[in-house]
């Protein structure tokens, strides 16, 4: 997943050597977004993480998009080569995350919670490394870009050793109306509303907070300090969540899924408020507001997939998996892209207060899912 924000984190050293179009910035990640919501899409339709073995799908993806991103090295920054690139880096990384969850459930049913956190923990360790290698590479992005395809590369072949759970379940065959579940389960339904409430919010602020906090910075220091300071900020705020999901994963298999996620959306969105308010303060405190925003904003995520797979068969948790996250990064689509181009006329504070809105619409949902578990507690 190091691949994701490989653009985001090298933006500044990208736009150093040659000038991009801020619509092609916004590409070089919205790019990677509507590439996954096409592969995710077309996975769940045929049913792949549920027919296939997940290890070898899995292995061919992984592999096939470090190969791809490591075109950027050879190819014009931000041209329409490039941006092709990310859009189909993105689509096979759909035959990566939501696998990895049909791979990661096969494993357990009663701590499923803590195994989706413990994947998810990972997606995020993985997704925040781009930033850590560019502040440690400075001002050389290639080498970012290319540590990054790298390591896709190698996960691509340890996939292969691993191996399927005893839970684990193949669908015998093809059925495109499974996706069909995702509006006739009420459950299902409740936990898609509250992923996308969660979607609204996280992939913008991931996307674009090291630019962000490079504004905050800069309005008290040097502005090539603020933008390495940033990275740092970004780095450390997205892998901080990382801790928090696995964590969250545990606490939710003993008080709740749907607990847990609501309480991880109600601290994001006054995390994100928060931001807003102090924006361009003292660097100090908004490190530390914007750190506390990525450690909640993420822990959530692993409850909604665990969620679907308790409400569903086995052998549908797959598709049904991969169907919620090709709807929430259809959403995503929209807000990384309009993210720098309202910044731009608004001002960072009011789009992160639009940011908040998203936890805000997920609380409700996860309130409403919650009132249906204790219903089916207490039937009396």
């Amino acid at each position: 997943m190091s691949l994701w924000f490989v653009s985001a984190a090298v933006l500044p050293e990208m736009l150093a050597e040659v000038d991009i179009p801020s619509v092609r910035q916004a590409a070089l990640s919205s790019g990677v977004q509507g590439g996954f919501v096409c592969g995710a899409l077309l996975s769940a339709w045929f049913g792949l993480a549920d027919r296939v073995d997940p290890r070898r799908l899995f292995a061919i993806a992984a592999v096939a998009a470090g190969l791809v991103n490591a075109l950027l090295l050879v190819l014009p920054p931000g041209g329409a080569a490039s941006i092709g690139c990310r859009v189909a880096t993105g689509a096979l990384l759909a035959c990566v995350y939501p696998v990895g969850m049909k791979i990661a459930i096969g494993w357990g049913q009663r701590d499923r919670g803590f195994l989706v956190g413990l994947l998810i923990g990972a997606l995020t360790l993985g997704s925040a490394a781009p930033h850590l290698l560019a502040f440690a590479g400075h001002t050389n992005w290639r080498l970012t870009v290319l540590v990054a395809s790298m390591a896709s590369v190698i996960a691509g072949v340890l996939i292969v050793a691993v191996r399927l759970g005893p839970y684990h379940v193949r669908s015998p065959r093809f059925d495109p109306a499974v996706i069909v579940t995702a509006w006739t389960n009420k459950r299902v339904r409740l936990a898609y509303a509250g992923y996308f409430g969660h979607m609204w919010e996280l992939y913008a602020m991931w996307a674009w907070i090291a630019t962000a906090a490079t504004v905050s910075y800069g309005k008290s220091m040097p502005l090539q300090d603020a933008a390495q300071w940033a990275k740092l900020t970004a780095f450390v705020s997205m892998a901080a969540g990382s801790v928090a999901s696995v964590l969250a994963g545990l606490v939710s298999d003993r008080i709740g899924k749907a607990e847990t996620a609501a309480f991880a959306m109600i601290v994001s969105g006054a995390s994100a408020l928060l931001v807003a308010i102090n924006f361009g303060g003292p660097p100090w405190l908004m490190f530390v507001l914007v750190v506390i925003w990525g450690i909640s904003i993420v822990p959530d995520s692993a409850q909604f997939s665990a969620l679907v797979a308790d409400a569903c068969r086995p052998d549908q948790a797959g598709s049904l998996m991969t169907f919620q996250t090709a709807l929430g990064f259809a959403l995503t689509l929209f807000t990384v892209q309009v993210v720098p181009v309202l910044a731009g006329l608004f001002g960072w504070s009011l789009v992160i207060v639009g940011l908040s809105f998203g936890p805000a619409v997920g609380v409700v949902a996860m309130l409403r899912l919650r009132s249906i578990h204790l219903a089916d507690r207490n039937p009396c």
